[in-house]
């Protein structure tokens, strides 16, 4: 079967579509890549989607006219993939763009609630592409007690795990998250969670400096050098220290955080504050490894054994990719570790596609009725089946 994987991340940058033809069934699911694109979101589509994100105000009408908006540009994006593939998709999974993301439960109206919101009319995606979507994957593992991300951990766990030895499997998007596959590894011995930002720190601070969307390649940071007293005390947050499972969102870094990090460093040269933002990511990567996957390896190391650690390589997918200079921050960071770090390039599968190839992924999943949740990584009580259908 040919699906479309439709993503849209916590940038908001725009959407990737990635048709997969997809055989097999759960863990044992054979993938082929046959085509990505990418599709930038129009411009002034762009800051309806960050103005709405984690809103402490916004017109219920313009949430009601931006969800459809979505489904519209979803539509197309696949349409036109199709179109430049010469390939025509039997289902579609849309991810839609998250707005609001609370894994853990807070009081409201007297009650405990936990909640998530990921925009994109789906039945107007399936009516325009006349084939059945899935969509709206992340609260069929919260009603069984999940924190609804992070997801691709299934993809993580179907496309990199090894017989011989482990693999870290880190994505960085908006936020960062990271999939620990110990060697020969059951899908329970998987564990996930969210490292802290990604690119979303970097991306503010781009564009509150520099006037920039993003840091082209890491060029501006590779000018500075990071604030390594600003770095200690953003790296004391309670949200570094919380052991997994945990999910990170415009909630914990978003312009409350970028304005904090900015009062921090103060009157500091605006490329300093760029190698800041960036070494802000590359070391929360470092420390969530340190802190919460190699651990899990000791305990399975007899005591007084000099064995060197299960993992041994550290797999890097994500807009993050092309960012020269967090690449080289990340390098440095696990080199005291031993750990090879490569790209999902180098087994075939471009970083941009992933997440939109895992997407396709869940979505052939529960078109077959089948679960592709990972309890491990989410904390649900059992695996669930993830998302909602809608029919052409």
């Amino acid at each position: 079967m040919i699906v479309a994987g439709v993503m849209s991340g916590t940038s908001a940058d725009g959407i990737n579509v990635a048709l997969v033809r997809i055989q097999g069934r759960g863990f044992r699911s054979r993938l082929e890549l046959l085509a990505h694109y990418e599709f930038p979101y129009p411009i002034e589509v762009r800051r309806a989607v960050l103005r709405a994100m984690n809103a402490k105000s916004v017109s219920v009408a313009d949430l009601s006219r931006l969800n459809f908006t979505l489904g519209e540009l979803y539509a197309k994006s696949v349409q036109a993939a199709q179109r430049r593939a010469k390939l025509e998709c039997e289902l579609a999974g849309c991810h839609g763009q998250t707005l609001y993301h609370q894994s853990t439960p807070s009081n409201y109206l007297g009650r405990p609630i936990a909640c998530t919101w990921q925009t994109g009319e789906a039945a107007l995606i399936a009516a325009k592409l006349g084939v059945p979507v899935v969509s709206d994957f992340r609260p069929a593992d919260m009603a069984v007690g999940g924190t609804g991300a992070p997801l691709v951990p299934f993809l993580d766990y179907v496309a990199f795990r090894h017989r011989r030895f482990g693999r870290i499997v880190q994505n960085i998007g908006g936020i960062g998250n990271l999939t620990a596959i110990p060697p020969r590894a059951t899908p329970d011995e998987v564990f996930a969670f969210d490292t802290g930002p990604g690119n979303m720190v970097i991306d503010a601070v781009a564009e509150r400096l520099f006037d920039r969307p993003y840091d082209r390649n890491g060029r501006l940071a590779a000018k500075g050098e990071p604030i390594e007293s600003v770095l200690r005390q953003l790296l004391r947050r309670a949200f570094f220290k919380q052991p997994p499972p945990k999910t990170a969102g415009r909630e914990q870094f978003g312009e409350a955080f970028v304005q904090e990090l900015l009062r921090l460093c103060r009157r500091a040269d605006a490329h300093d504050v760029m190698a800041t933002a960036t070494a802000l990511t590359a070391q929360s990567i470092g420390l969530a490894v340190r802190k919460f996957v190699l651990p899990t390896d000791e305990a399975n190391v007899p005591a007084g054994s000099r064995a060197p650690s299960r993992y041994r390589e550290f797999v890097v997918s994500g807009g993050g990719t092309r960012n020269g200079t967090l690449m080289r921050m990340i390098r440095e960071e696990l080199a005291p570790l031993k750990m090879r770090v490569l790209t999902t390039d180098d087994f075939g599968l471009p970083s941009a596609a992933k997440e939109a190839v895992a997407f396709a992924l869940l979505a052939y999943q529960t078109w077959r009725r089948l679960p592709s949740s990972i309890p491990s990584a989410t904390g649900a009580q059992h695996p669930a089946i993830l998302g909602k259908v809608s029919y052409a």
